[in-house]
């Protein structure tokens, strides 16, 4: 039984604590990082997360009952943002990956560096959450901010890319004029907006869309969704006041390799029915191979 459990709040943290005899664990949510999407929500093995609306029709927030909270990590694994942090005293830790009942996601950004060059900044400007940063190094490996003086065959590009933090909207890739930067989304989908049911003059979505490029406004008015930069959180259906304004479906998450029951519970509330299909089939497929690999090895032996 737990000797207490907190509950804190700032401006800038939301913090769930469980304290017991012989641990501590400590569960936090950095407001700055967090979107509002509904991954976390539907992930949550307890339904210890919850988006709550407000009524003055102030965006939406995020709220964790520390009664409910079993500190099992599957919030901060499913989070492309990297909006959470789990300690156990005091150290970072996300239980359910380390015992194999829980993937990570993978995050495949690669930079050819020897593409870009010097005095180039598209990547660093066109980053959304501002992830990306591009410093130019001397043939010492020190910074060089004033390029005065300086031949360029001598100085090299290095970008560095907040990958925890990064959803992978791939608008660094597009915006690179040099071919530079090669991406794979975390997550694949569609995204579909149902523009009759949009109230007039209405763009919440737009304005809770974290990536800029994903929703936009037409001339006439109309939200149009661009899958491209997608990278199909759910924040913008969470935002919209109407229901089945916005469709969305998962079809593809890219992850590490996993079998368990908790990651098939979790696929199926947030990818589409014919898709987590497919991927349970496709377990099923392996096991039915690892299973004749083994008799045969033991038939050979």
């Amino acid at each position: 039984m737990p000797v207490k459990l907190l509950k804190s709040e700032d401006d800038g943290t939301l913090v769930v604590e469980r304290i017991m005899y012989t641990k501590h664990y400590r569960l936090t949510l950095f407001k700055d990082r967090c979107v509002t999407c509904e991954l976390c929500e539907l992930t949550c093995p307890r339904e210890a997360i919850k988006i709550v609306k407000a009524e003055d029709g102030s965006p939406p927030k995020l709220d964790i009952d520390p009664e409910l909270c079993q500190y099992c990590g599957v919030c901060k694994a499913i989070c492309p943002f990297g909006a959470f942090r789990l300690e156990i005293n005091g150290q970072e830790k996300t239980p359910v990956v380390e015992y194999g009942s829980f993937p990570e996601l993978i995050k495949d950004v690669h930079v050819e560096t020897e593409k870009c060059p010097v005095g180039c900044f598209e990547c660093e400007e066109a980053c959304p959450l501002k992830l990306i940063k591009v410093r130019v190094l001397d043939s010492e490996g020190h910074e060089v901010r004033n390029l005065e003086g300086y031949d360029e065959e001598e100085l090299k590009v290095k970008v560095d890319i907040d990958l925890e933090h990064c959803p992978v909207c791939r608008l660094c890739e597009y915006k690179c004029p040099y071919g530079a930067i090669h991406t794979q989304k975390i997550i694949y989908g569609s995204i579909r907006m149902n523009v009759d049911l949009c109230p007039a003059g209405c763009r919440v979505c737009v304005d809770a869309c974290p990536i800029p490029e994903a929703l936009k406004l037409s001339e006439d008015g109309k939200v149009i969704a661009n899958g491209v930069f997608c990278v199909y959180c759910g924040a913008c259906r969470v935002s919209c006041p109407v229901e089945g304004a916005i469709i969305i479906e998962r079809s593809v998450i890219r992850h590490t390799p996993v079998h368990s029951g908790a990651w098939n519970k979790a696929l199926e509330k947030i990818s589409s029915t014919t898709e987590m299909t497919k991927e349970l089939r496709g377990k099923a497929f392996m096991k039915v191979q690892d299973s004749v690999k083994r008799r045969l090895y033991w038939r050979l032996t």
